[in-house]
């Protein structure tokens, strides 16, 4: 395993962090639960292969894993670093950020939290909750108590999307953040098919703090994609997941790469990429952009993400379905598009799914690409559903 140093704190951590928000689950009367005995194995697997950062959150298997990581991490507590995060959207009063600090300290059943993220925030939510709640001001008490030993945060980009109409107001967001000083590390998105946090994540290292991406895989879409793609790279990958992974880490700006693993094959073949990777040369990096771009032009939908369409007025998830018809038709990402696509409504993809729209045609008045919507959100239902 490859270490780095982790910004301007004095861990020494792992290039690969183990993301526990996909640990193995089993059905137990008539519950979906974590598999104890499989998730633990695989923990201890990772740490035995070299990794040293974990990683987990309060909402994570519905609180299941902080509990698992806790126990996973019996009698080496000293020689890892536990990350977890502060849910914003249960912070109502002064008292919260402490009492769901203290429930999370004794699910993990240790003494401290080594780096404790505002979990998916952004600019104004993270002012308004300080306003309101002294959110900040209580991280910094624990600190001074030694309840956690660095104060983080993590950006999800979950900015509406009437205010999303360019590709780097996420980043400007994460840097108002950044520019505040109250963090030491920064946790957020990036991928081959991601790319809009990397003038946040160059900046936060400019700052001095520590940067983890998570998502390096794209929840599967990069692993899922078609061998034949891949090949006509010309780069020397022995699969797509470490195609992936290397384009993460031929970023200078990353310190820690987040993978969310399921089983234990997963956790001994990133282990192994990560040990043995090398970054991908300026050419190569030149030829995924050509790819990608290629593949944009070969689609009759060339939605950019731009997000003039939105809000609708009926809820309908455009710029979410369009992405996942383009894995589907661009990069052959089948299972994963419609995957994706069920969960549109849950607590992961807000929205609606296509069959919602009744045809009013305000967002094809205000799309700079003048396609037609309507037409492309019923092919979208018939090729997702």
């Amino acid at each position: 395993m490859k270490y780095t140093k982790f910004g301007n704190t004095d861990a020494n951590v792992s290039r690969l962090g183990f993301g526990c928000m996909r640990l193995p689950t089993i059905e137990l009367n008539d519950k979906i639960v974590v598999d104890e005995d499989a998730a633990i194995s695989m923990l201890r697997k990772g740490y035995e292969l070299g990794i040293n950062y974990f990683d987990t959150a309060y909402f994570y298997h519905d609180g299941q894993s902080e509990v698992i990581l806790g126990k996973a991490i019996k009698g080496i507590r000293d020689k890892v670093y536990v990350s977890s995060k502060s849910p914003g959207s249960h912070i109502k009063s002064k008292d919260d950020y402490r009492r769901i600090l203290e429930e999370q300290l004794k699910r993990l059943d240790i003494s401290y939290i080594d780096f404790y993220h505002f979990h998916g925030i952004n600019y104004e939510a993270f002012t308004d909750l300080e306003e309101k709640c002294g959110w900040y001001k209580a991280a910094l008490k624990a600190k001074d108590e030694g309840f956690i030993k660095h104060i983080s945060f993590s950006f999800h980009t979950e900015i509406p999307f009437s205010t999303r109409t360019k590709e780097d107001e996420e980043s400007d967001h994460m840097i108002k953040l950044i520019d505040t000083g109250n963090f030491e590390s920064v946790l957020c998105q990036y991928n081959v098919l991601d790319q809009k946090n990397k003038r946040g994540m160059k900046h936060a290292k400019e700052k001095g703090m520590g940067v983890v991406v998570m998502g390096p895989l794209g929840g599967g879409r990069i692993s899922g994609m078609p061998k034949e793609k891949v090949e006509k790279l010309n780069i020397k990958v022995s699969a797509s997941a470490e195609l992936g992974l290397r384009f993460v880490a031929s970023n200078p700006n990353i310190d820690i790469i987040l993978s969310g693993m399921s089983s234990e094959t997963q956790v001994c073949e990133n282990a192994e990429y990560v040990s043995r990777i090398t970054p991908l040369s300026e050419q190569e990096i030149e030829g995924i952009k050509t790819m990608m771009d290629e593949n944009k032009k070969l689609s009759d939908l060339y939605c950019t993400g731009c997000n003039y369409c939105m809000p609708c007025p009926y809820d309908v998830a455009i710029p979410t379905i369009f992405q996942q018809t383009n894995y589907y038709k661009i990069y052959g990402i089948k299972d994963y598009a419609r995957q994706s696509y069920e969960e549109i409504g849950s607590q992961w993809l807000r929205g609606k799914r296509a069959d919602a729209c009744i045809e009013c045609g305000l967002c094809e008045t205000k799309c700079p690409q003048r396609l037609k919507i309507r037409d492309q959100l019923k092919e979208s239902h018939i090729l997702l559903s």
